[in-house]
């Protein structure tokens, strides 16, 4: 019943200490909990989440952990209860082997507020130890001659366990002559002592056979037992004597293995084995054994392990000096371990980013880390710190916990990435340091537009170019990264002349390439004006814009237009007058032409091509002015005909012809009489020279047509073969890059071939010129320049002009020797006299001037007002005939009068009234019109 009675009042008091360690664990600062040891892996041991003011829910959402220092974790977090439980079998006698109250503390992290909290776990103790002893046997020798009384020492037990579960008492097996009686220690511990009740007589037992047991004070009880042999020996009456009751000693941790720490000194006076005094450790606890060697002979006391501090700081070891009749005695011996500076501190990052948004807010948490150092004093006092110039500081915020923030806002254009280094150093003597390093990249953010090299640009294409042609190239640079640096290229929405700009212009949205949509008339417009915007993918993306004027080049692609004189539009032929009483020098007509082009290639010269009587005429060079070079005679025929070629000078030069009639008579019935003889005489030759043309074009279009079957039978079967070796091959490999043109991307196979056959038979003129690929441009190149010789002359039929010239493609320089004065300059027939000599322009304003008077003086001659004379209608003829000589089909000067770089025409009133409609010149380019009847 008794015993009963004091297991309930030990269940009781168990309770009662773990009802007083759960409600330790409400003090501020700390949670407190306590388990009892041995339970199994998931034990319940406190409600975290209440204890935190959350969740059982809101634990796995806001990052609830236990914070590891790369030790061994006995405790875990339920995050479905909410509750803290134990992660495995605890052992308190090995976590605090030698302390009475076993606490483990840890902390407690919450990751979404970064706040730690301290927990407190108190170890309680079960009696799951029984008491052992350390020898399997002890021999005691006394002497047969020592009184009642002695005492002799006996081993102690050892119980790991605390409190009440401890080492509580020893029994020793009844018997006649010896008893136990208990000594207490310093430390508060009971040594066992066996005491002699009675005399021992050697001769009736020379040993005694005894059972030392001892016990603890749980429940159940645990005991455990040694026995003890009790050997009489022979009189030995001194006992050995230690020069010190307590020997202490202080050693520092760090001290080498071998070192001797102290000597041990016992003196017995008995002689022979009887003073010979043997050392040896008593109770001496299992770490202290494996780190002190005693010498039994010498009393050396060696270090054979290594010491540490911060496991044990105290020894308290008991020396035994036994002599060889059995007597000893014993002595304490403490040893201190002195802390050295031998443990660096220690960087633990709990938690950490590896990327940061730029222009991130000053204040920023990057990283939150714990220092520790395991030396004790100054040797434990940490400091931390990263190097002055990063935008980064620590800030301390719990215990040992402290945080890494940014001082300053990232800018990733400056620094894409920085490597942190942070440094932990001691107090000790030297100091002792320890670092680790934080890899952290900045993330771009959107915060540069991209931009252009230049504030403009300026390009220049020639006119005529093909479609899809590559203008010009504009590149954007954004120092951002990734998408914010993509870049896009677009043009302002704009129009010109009515029509949209983006039917003009295109530009490759990723290349910044601009290409060419249509093809570019200098005589059209001279330039256009481009905005083009560069905005990159960002989320807002940025954009920035920059100016690009493209210029149109003029080519020479216009052929002089003759205006004077113009083709009638009655069928009718124009006739010029000439008396046969003109001097040499007479002014017989003038030819007036016009250039749509500019600068050079629209300086314009004249000559005569043909004439039916060689030396009878000549044309100014650059006035245009028919004159007499001798005198008219009788022999020279009525009717002269004359071919003018007007050329300009470009590269290649273009150039028109005009066929003049020029009637020698005083009067007009007789021009009249001799033309209706001459035009009966001409019917019957054009008749039987038509039926020659005709035969002939007939023979040559059965040929060209049999030459046209054969050319699509070759081209057919060459492009079956490209098909077949696209297939094999797979690409155009013998197709000249010349055929393509690309518009953003897109490449387009264009040749086209024009056929041109020309048969004027009332004219006696025929023409049949080859055909030729035409690749979509107005320049005339030198190979077509050179295939485009009639094939069929007839007597009165043109030259052709515009021959390419084979050795030069460059443009030559006006002749510095061209001169004419103020008087010689274009104008109408009668308002210029003298030679041909001149200077020509010498730039493109004089050019244009120069057009402004030809057709300042062609508007003169239209309205009647030149210095030829006459009345409306007579174009100033009737002053040099007479009133009599009126024509009625003049035509009209400002019909085919053209500004250039302009669609524009000068039309006057009465070319509307009579409805007469304007006639073109008959340059290189052919017009469709009604042919001369006669």
């Amino acid at each position: 019943m008794a015993n009963r009675l004091q297991r309930l009042d030990r269940s009781g008091l168990m309770l009662l200490c773990i009802f007083l360690g759960t409600l330790r664990g409400f003090r501020a600062g700390q949670i407190r909990y306590s388990v009892p040891e041995e339970t199994e892996k998931g034990y319940f041991v406190g409600n975290i989440s209440k204890d935190l003011g959350l969740e059982p829910r809101e634990l796995a959402k806001r990052g609830v952990r236990i914070v590891s220092r790369g030790k061994t974790q006995l405790f875990a977090v339920n995050l479905r209860s909410g509750s803290l439980i134990t992660a495995g079998r605890i052992d308190r006698e090995e976590l605090c082997e030698t302390v009475s109250s076993c606490f483990l503390n840890m902390e407690l992290l919450v990751e979404d507020t970064l706040k730690i909290y301290g927990v407190e776990v108190e170890i309680i103790d079960i009696n799951d130890n029984a008491p052992s002893f350390q020898e399997d046997e002890v021999e005691i020798k006394v002497s047969e001659h020592a009184i009642p009384g002695a005492r002799f020492a006996l081993p102690n037990a050892r119980d790991p366990d605390v409190g009440v579960n401890s080492l509580q008492s020893y029994q020793l097996s009844p018997n006649s002559y010896f008893s136990l009686q208990l000594r207490g220690r310093m430390d508060g511990a009971k040594n066992p002592e066996l005491v002699l009740e009675g005399s021992l007589d050697r001769e009736k037992e020379a040993a005694h056979l005894l059972l030392l047991t001892a016990l603890d004070g749980g429940d159940p009880i645990r005991k455990g037992s040694v026995p003890i042999r009790v050997v009489v020996l022979d009189v030995n009456d001194h006992i050995p004597v230690f020069t010190q009751s307590v020997y202490r000693v202080s050693v520092p941790e760090n001290i080498s293995s071998g070192t001797r720490v102290l000597v041990v000194n016992a003196t017995d006076p008995d002689e022979g084995i009887n003073g010979e005094v043997m050392y040896s450790f008593r109770n001496m606890e299992s770490k202290a054994s494996e780190i002190f060697q005693l010498d039994s002979q010498t009393g050396e006391v060696l270090v054979r392990g290594s010491l540490d501090f911060e496991k044990y700081g105290f020894y308290e070891m008991e020396i035994q000096g036994q002599d060889g009749g059995g007597l000893f005695t014993t002595a304490m011996m403490l040893i201190t371990v002195v802390d050295v500076n031998d443990n660096a501190p220690e960087i633990t990052i709990t938690s950490s980013i590896n990327s940061i948004l730029e222009n991130s807010p000053p204040g920023t948490v990057i990283a939150l880390l714990n220092v520790q150092d395991q030396d004790s004093g100054e040797n434990g006092q940490v400091s931390c710190f990263i190097p002055n110039h990063l935008p980064f500081k620590l800030e301390k915020t719990y215990g040992n916990y402290y945080k890494l923030i940014t001082s300053r806002v990232l800018d990733r254009e400056l620094v894409q990435s920085y490597n942190i280094t942070l440094t932990a150093t001691d107090q000790g003597s030297p100091p002792l340091s320890s670092e680790t390093h934080i890899w952290l990249n900045v993330a771009d953010d959107n915060d540069n537009p991209p931009v252009f090299p230049h504030s403009s640009y300026f390009a220049y294409i020639p006119e005529n170019n093909p479609r899809g042609a590559s203008i010009f190239s504009v590149t954007a640079l954004d120092p951002d990264s990734k998408q914010n640096a993509l870049v896009t290229y677009s043009l302002t929405d704009d129009t010109v002349q009515g029509v949209p700009l983006s039917s003009y212009v295109s530009i490759n949205s990723n290349t910044g390439v601009l290409y060419a949509l249509q093809s570019f008339d200098y005589e059209q417009f001279r330039d256009l004006q481009l905005r083009v915007i560069a905005r990159d993918s960002g989320d807002p993306p940025l954009s920035s814009n920059v100016s690009l004027s493209l210029f149109v080049l003029d080519q020479n692609d216009n052929a002089p237009e003759i205006l004077y004189p113009a083709l009638p539009t009655d069928g009718s032929t124009g006739v010029e007058l000439a008396p046969r009483s003109a001097e040499p020098g007479y002014l017989v007509t003038k030819v007036v032409a016009v250039d749509k082009d500019s600068g050079q290639n629209a300086w314009l010269s004249y000559r005569l091509l043909k004439a039916s009587e060689p030396g009878l005429f000549a044309v100014g060079e650059h006035t245009g002015e028919v004159r007499t070079v001798r005198a008219l005679l009788d022999r020279d025929a009525l009717k002269q005909s004359l071919v003018v070629a007007v050329q300009d000078h470009g590269q290649p030069p273009l150039s028109a012809t005009v066929t003049l009639t020029v009637a020698v008579a005083d009067s007009i019935p007789e021009v009249l009489a001799d033309l209706v003889s001459l035009e009966s005489l001409a019917n019957s030759e054009t008749s039987d020279l038509t039926l020659y043309l005709v035969v002939a074009v007939a023979a040559v279009s059965c040929i060209f047509l049999v030459f046209v079957v054969v050319l699509l039978a070759l081209r057919l079967w060459r492009w079956h073969k490209s098909r077949l070796l696209q297939a094999s091959e797979g690409g155009l490999a013998g197709m000249p890059t010349s055929h393509f043109v690309g518009v953003d991307g897109v490449q387009a196979f264009l040749q086209t071939y024009s056929h041109e056959v020309s048969l004027i038979a009332d004219s006696q003129k025929s023409h049949l010129i080859f055909p030729q690929p035409n690749y979509g441009d107005t320049l005339i190149s030198q190979e077509s320049c050179e295939k485009s010789e009639p094939l069929l002359i007839a007597e009165d039929s043109a030259i052709i002009l515009g021959k390419c010239d084979p050795t030069s493609n460059q443009q030559a320089p006006p002749n510095t020797d061209w001169r004419f004065s103020q008087a010689q300059r274009p104008g109408t027939s009668g308002s210029q006299n003298g030679d041909d000599t001149g200077t020509w322009p010498n730039n493109q304003f004089d050019t244009e001037m120069l057009q402004a008077m030809i057709l300042a003086s062609a508007s003169e001659a239209a309205d009647g007002s030149s210095t030829l004379g006459g009345g409306a209608g007579t174009m100033g003829l009737s002053a040099r005939y007479g009133p009599q000589f009126t024509l009625q089909h003049v035509p009209d000067y400002r019909q085919n009068v053209y500004i250039p770089g302009s669609n524009a025409t000068l039309t006057n009133a009465a070319g509307k009234r009579d409805g007469k409609a304007a006639a073109g010149g008959n340059g290189n380019k052919k017009k469709s019109g009604k042919k001369e009847k006669k």
